[in-house]
């Protein structure tokens, strides 16, 4: 919980009728690295194919591995946290959701430029807890709601063990590794990228770390 005003942001966990509100959120963490994968012509935008995962509910993209923050029962904030263990898992269910949303012909393409990103933006492997598609609606943002989100997959993260919390961040944001910097969560390195096409240009990431007590 979380206090705006006089407001008061809840966390909970996504669900599927969220997806209107939270896939817009999703995107919006990673704008470039989501259309330089998921926007091909002729089969809509990034947000289209993040929708239909979303709504599937399984891997990376689906509503189970996601909270969202309520604000006046809106959506206001969105963010995920997971572990290496969730590799294959995850792996299989992207391939899946991407050959349906797709088709053959297209399927190969995006994933072997999903399997690019991950050059720049490495999965969680080991011990590691990982927090990605961390995002606030933009007229909510500078009131604490980032930090609040943070703090709710922080404490998720300890209920499971977990000691050593990573995220990445773009070199292009450095409002987010600001808050990421005040909460103590300090570089570890960077990844250059060179990945562009017509849909995006995938910029540096920094990778952050904090260890929990």
């Amino acid at each position: 919980m979380h206090h705006v005003g006089h407001n008061t942001v809840r966390f909970r966990h996504a669900a599927p009728d969220d997806a209107a509100r939270a896939v817009p959120l999703i995107h919006s963490s990673g704008p470039a690295a989501f259309d330089y994968v998921f926007a091909v012509p002729g089969h809509g935008d990034a947000q289209a194919f993040l929708r239909q995962a979303f709504i599937d509910g399984d891997g990376e993209f689906g509503w189970r591995n996601h909270v969202v923050g309520m604000l006046h029962g809106v959506v206001v904030a969105v963010g995920a946290g997971f572990g290496g263990d969730t590799k294959w898992p995850f792996t299989l269910a992207a391939a899946r959701q991407i050959f349906r949303h797709y088709g053959w012909r297209h399927a190969a393409g995006v994933i072997a430029r999903g399997l690019r990103v991950e050059t720049v933006i490495p999965p969680p492997t080991g011990a590691m807890h990982y927090l990605a598609h961390l995002a606030v609606a933009p007229a909510w943002r500078g009131h604490g709601i980032g930090q609040a989100l943070i703090g709710h997959l922080l404490a998720q993260a300890r209920s499971m063990d977990r000691q050593r919390i990573v995220l990445d961040v773009a070199t292009s944001n450095p409002a987010a590794e600001r808050l990421y910097t005040r909460l103590d969560f300090e570089v570890t390195g960077e990844r250059s990228s060179r990945l562009a096409n017509a849909q995006g240009r995938v910029p540096d990431h920094r990778r952050m770390q904090r260890l929990l007590d």
